[in-house]
């Protein structure tokens, strides 16, 4: 009975689901309510209704966001989201037999690539890598989420087959993980530690995911902090990293406050910064007398983490006010 009540819901939204289309029996297929899917594509639908057992799931391969039928109901609408547990729950279902269907399980790809490395909580004290870590100021709590990778190029061709026609230059790097919102692996960054270029290489393994680092960490109901780099994020409290992606989020501009690097002479970051000031949501305006570029960098010139968040508070802006700032931002 359970299956129909949901089907018979699944029904009464579909109309307000972009993209609609059954797949087959209890799997649908529709645009994500929560991101919006591709701001580029208006057939993109990369989210899903299906059922396991006798349970319907939501899932959006795009933003990573996951929940069961009813919650993904009350989202989108809290009075069917009452009228259905009204009805699964108190019996008041018409009694019509159910259907028979094949039950239809989607596979969702695991992906553990990490096997093999070992995370710099690991490492001896003395190891370089623990101490470039150490170094780096990076908050202990986050070191059992970085790897070693001895043979990078190795590892990639491995995770993304022929990525690298060769691995002539095989080189270490830091392995930063991207987690989604079920801490599945869907991306990485690696961080390389000589002179090795570039610095920072990111590799997707699903091409439908943004690539956005945090996403296992934030709260996107609070205030969400926006930075460029994974590092820079783990010195901010609910802050993603935006890792050269275009972000997506189902969140009002006016909870979102970008951090850019601090580079005034970066003709591309001060147009990412113009971009996103006529896009409505916050910016901070890094003041004259900073001159770290980046949050990494002012954690390791001494700055303490409640410093930092000061002077990203009072230094905060949006609309008419942010452009002005930065039009005189820009001259420094």
């Amino acid at each position: 009975m359970s299956s129909y009540i949901d089907l018979k819901f699944v029904n009464e939204i579909s109309t307000r689901l972009g993209q609609f289309k059954k797949k087959g029996d209890y799997l649908f297929n529709f645009r994500c309510p929560y991101c919006g899917d591709s701001k580029k594509s208006k057939t993109k639908a990369r989210a899903y209704l299906y059922r396991v057992k006798n349970d319907m799931f939501f899932k959006c391969h795009n933003c990573g966001e996951g929940h069961n039928f009813s919650n993904f109901l009350k989202f989108l609408d809290v009075k069917k989201y009452e009228s259905y547990l009204l009805e699964r729950y108190k019996g008041s279902a018409p009694s019509t037999p159910k259907p028979k269907f094949n039950d239809f399980k989607p596979k969702f790809k695991e992906v553990d690539i990490l096997d093999g490395l070992k995370p710099v909580s690991d490492l001896n004290d003395d190891h370089p890598v623990k101490q470039y870590v150490v170094n780096r100021m990076i908050p202990k709590k986050y070191y059992s989420k970085l790897f070693l990778c001895n043979k990078f190029m190795a590892f990639v061709n491995k995770a993304k087959p022929n990525t690298f026609s060769h691995t002539k230059g095989e080189h270490p790097r830091l392995i930063i993980p991207f987690y989604d919102g079920n801490d599945k692996v869907f991306a990485f960054q690696g961080r390389a530690f000589g002179k090795e270029q570039p610095k920072y290489l990111t590799v997707k393994l699903d091409e439908n995911k943004q690539k956005v680092y945090g996403l296992d960490r934030v709260n996107l109901q609070d205030k969400v902090y926006i930075v460029e780099g994974p590092i820079d994020s783990l010195f901010i409290d609910n802050c993603l990293a935006a890792a050269g992606a275009d972000l997506t989020l189902r969140v009002e501009p006016d909870n979102v406050t970008y951090i850019f690097d601090n580079e005034p002479r970066n003709k591309e970051i001060i147009k990412r910064m113009y971009d996103v000031v006529e896009k409505d949501y916050n910016i901070v305006i890094w003041p004259e007398h900073i001159h770290a570029k980046d949050v990494n960098e002012m954690i390791m010139n001494g700055m303490t983490k409640i410093e930092l968040q000061t002077i990203i508070s009072t230094n905060t802006f949006a609309k008419l006010e942010a452009l002005t700032k930065l039009s005189y931002y820009k001259k420094c």
